[in-house]
């Protein structure tokens, strides 16, 4: 049976998702030019999604959408398995949002251009001045009534377990006094680890965690938004990947 999904994928599904993942990047650069950035930097990406676990045969499950209210803004925590969690998150969070993501990945053909268009924020760290325009980007978009979704661990992990948290997102939550929504991501690291070379075929969950209100504003309130957020999202993890394990490269 693996054998016949390995044939599946490299035949049909890859192809499928090149063309798919062409189109999206060309109709998001395209609408995002012509204007209402807000509809177009959303959907195609969140139906791109949607193909790419369908034609995959992928099993998704959802709970907790009860817990977002559609008119607030939220800054959206998740662990980060592996690549499928952009697909689960964009696909079946049902919560338009902008991502904040690494800078290397404007450099990805068709994808980055759309990205930027899109009006994501790359994550700028060559030195002070860039970082600050990072912030700034990400406080207009916030206090725009969007949300979004960033992966606090900055990387992948390499063992299912999740990294350490960097402060970044929760500092913004904080000087915004926005609430901060835990995702936990399950299975995508079965489909394709960091050090993976072909997809495998698994179920993914989202489970989407009650808001964390601030409770006051500074330091410590940032320690105890990313305490709590690091705590709710591992309850959701099955107990193999419970148990802190820090990334290579953290």
């Amino acid at each position: 049976m693996k054998f016949l999904f390995i044939i599946y994928q490299i035949c049909i599904w890859l192809p499928i998702f090149l063309v798919t993942t062409i189109l999206t990047a060309l109709t998001t650069m395209i609408g995002c030019h012509l204007g209402n950035g807000h509809f177009w930097g959303y959907y195609p990406g969140k139906i791109w999604s949607q193909i790419t676990c369908y034609t995959l045969l992928l099993p998704i499950k959802v709970t907790g959408r009860e817990n977002i209210d559609q008119k607030q803004s939220y800054v959206f925590i998740a662990n980060h398995q592996g690549s499928f969690d952009i697909f689960l998150i964009y696909g079946f969070l049902g919560r338009n949002f902008k991502w904040m993501m690494k800078k290397s990945l404007r450099k990805i053909p068709f994808v980055g251009k759309a990205c930027e268009s899109a009006g994501f924020i790359f994550v700028d760290k060559s030195g002070p001045r860039k970082i600050h325009e990072t912030i700034e980007q990400a406080f207009h978009v916030l206090k725009d009534g969007t949300s979004l979704v960033v992966f606090p661990e900055g990387a992948r992990t390499f063992t299912g377990h999740m990294g350490i948290f960097k402060k970044g997102a929760f500092q913004l939550a904080d000087e915004l006094q926005l609430p901060v929504v835990p995702l936990t991501i399950d299975g995508s690291f079965n489909i394709l680890p960091r050090t993976g070379k072909l997809l495998s075929w698994h179920p993914m969950k989202l489970t989407i965690h009650k808001p964390i209100f601030p409770k006051c504003k500074g330091p410590e309130n940032i320690k105890e938004l990313m305490e709590e957020s690091y705590k709710v999202i591992e309850s959701a993890l099955p107990d193999e990947y419970k148990g802190k394990v820090e990334n290579p490269d953290q």
